[in-house]
């Protein structure tokens, strides 16, 4: 991309607004350091006339009591339109964040389109209203929009995180104030062109690019009924915080350190192909990447040996080559952030088997290399704390419970999986795993079911018919009795 993309406006309410303040965000390349787009930097004025829009918007019914039909067909075609600019989509955010676009067709565009696709299957599927009996007589219990919600998105998948929030949100009937990250707040103008082209109501969405404080702040309006918040575990404490003022509803979805579990038995060119790219998935920078991949001690030296190699055989680059498979981290700090803890690792006393440092092949970027440590302690930091860099853990163990253990021994508790011979034995493991998701001889995120983390790695659920019931509040009406 060698034109710089510039926006002189903000998404609000529908409609492209000048903005109240005169700040700017410079979107600087992580792979070439220069700038490659310029959006206006959304202020606390700018919040408010976003939040009064929906609250507009939502107080008339104009989307929330519409018919659902009608807003599965809004949505069906803001699916449908991101699915047809999903390469767009992908090399824009590859461009910001460092995502390799063969890879983020995948994970950043179409699993976007996927996110959006099942909320609708969802939503077709969800009971909104019923009646039951209760214990003076019949009641009718509903499921209402929450009304307006604040979305909170960050910089390493956005929109398949906007698509986790919005879709179901929108589909409740809800109306929403988008908050994207400053690293990443071009893609957010397609999903504007998208939206407004699919007819959806004015007022009903608004996309304000911003920073820390801004993000605050719309937590904590008092015209805000709901927050929904994806990014880091201080973040996240900081957000339910400053929502709890008000009572505002949340949902977290945070970080991670999940484990990769390899039993004895496991076919190991199969552990080693299903793990690999999952490990250093998007440039390491995934809060559900297996992180820390547990070996059994007897078969250990084998298992290092290949990991060593597959992580020797990523292919580092600009993230625009095809051929890319690891990328720049999306700034500076990250890049800075990784190194120190390799270094770290280096003085716990674990291995470095492959990588640790700034690949040579890179002139300039912020890049660091696909870094491998061997003979890691659980108790270790580099085991323990949320990295978000390309550095892989091998932790040894000695017998099953004490893979089990080691699994659980985390503060973190949002994704793995398990690899051995009998699936259904690793079923039985994954039922003892305390994770939101898990994955036996394979990794993957289903959107038609609940999705995430026990512990620190967050509140709540996103996707399938749990996900989309955090839009809706719950009434009961008593009704009389007949005759």
């Amino acid at each position: 991309m060698s034109d710089l993309i510039e926006h002189g406006q903000l998404y609000i309410g529908g409609r492209m607004t000048d903005p109240a303040g005169t700040g700017t965000i410079d979107v600087v390349s992580p792979h070439s350091e220069r700038t490659i787009g310029r959006t206006p930097h959304a202020s606390h004025e700018d919040v408010d006339r976003a939040v009064a829009a929906a609250r507009r918007s939502f107080d008339s019914g104009a989307w929330a009591d519409a018919p659902l039909a009608d807003r599965i067909e809004v949505v069906t075609r803001i699916k449908d339109a991101v699915a047809a600019r999903s390469d767009e989509l992908a090399r824009l955010i590859g461009a910001q964040n460092g995502t390799p676009v063969t890879a983020g067709v995948m994970v950043q565009s179409l699993a976007a389109m996927m996110a959006w696709d099942s909320a609708i299957a969802v939503a077709r599927d969800f009971t909104f209203e019923e009646e039951r009996a209760g214990a003076l007589g019949s009641l009718l219990v509903r499921r209402e929009p929450v009304g307006v919600v604040a979305a909170v998105v960050p910089w390493n998948v956005p929109q398949f995180t906007a698509a986790a929030k919005l879709a179901p949100a929108l589909l409740a009937g809800c109306s929403v104030v988008l908050k994207t990250a400053p690293e990443t707040p071009l893609d957010a103008y397609v999903l504007a062109d998208i939206a407004t082209e699919a007819g959806l109501p004015e007022g009903v969405l608004s996309i304000l690019p911003a920073g820390r404080d801004v993000s605050e702040y719309l937590v904590g309006h008092p015209g805000v009924d709901k927050v929904s918040f994806t990014g880091s575990v201080a973040a996240g404490k900081r957000v339910m915080e400053v929502a709890s003022r008000n009572l505002t509803r949340v949902t977290l979805e945070l970080g991670g350190k999940s484990a990769a579990v390899i039993l004895p038995d496991a076919d190991l060119d199969a552990a080693v192909a299903g793990i690999t790219p999952f490990a250093w998935m998007i440039n390491g920078q995934a809060c559900v990447a297996q992180t820390r991949i547990l070996t059994p001690r007897s078969h250990y030296d084998e298992i290092a040996e290949r990991f060593a190699a597959a992580a020797t055989g990523l292919a580092v680059g600009d993230p625009m080559d095809p051929a890319t498979e690891v990328g720049p981290l999306v700034a500076r700090r990250q890049q800075q952030r990784s190194l120190d803890y390799i270094a770290l690792g280096q003085r716990e006393g674990a291995k470095l088997l492959v990588g640790g440092g700034k690949p040579a092949s890179q002139n300039t970027g912020w890049y660091v290399e696909p870094t491998l440590f061997g003979d890691v302690s659980n108790s270790m930091r580099i085991a323990r704390e949320e990295i978000f860099g390309p550095v892989i853990c091998l932790v040894p163990y000695d017998d099953e419970a004490d893979a089990l253990r080691i699994a659980n021994d985390s503060e973190y508790g949002l994704s793995g999986s398990v690899w051995t011979a009998d699936p259904a034995h690793g079923t039985e493991f994954a039922r003892r795993v305390r994770t939101g998701t898990y994955s036996v001889n394979t990794f993957s995120i289903d959107m038609l079911g609940p999705f995430g983390g026990y512990k620190n790695s967050g509140i709540g659920r996103e996707f399938g018919p749990e996900g989309f019931g955090e839009y809706l509040e719950h009434k009961m009406i008593h009704l009389p009795a007949e005759g």
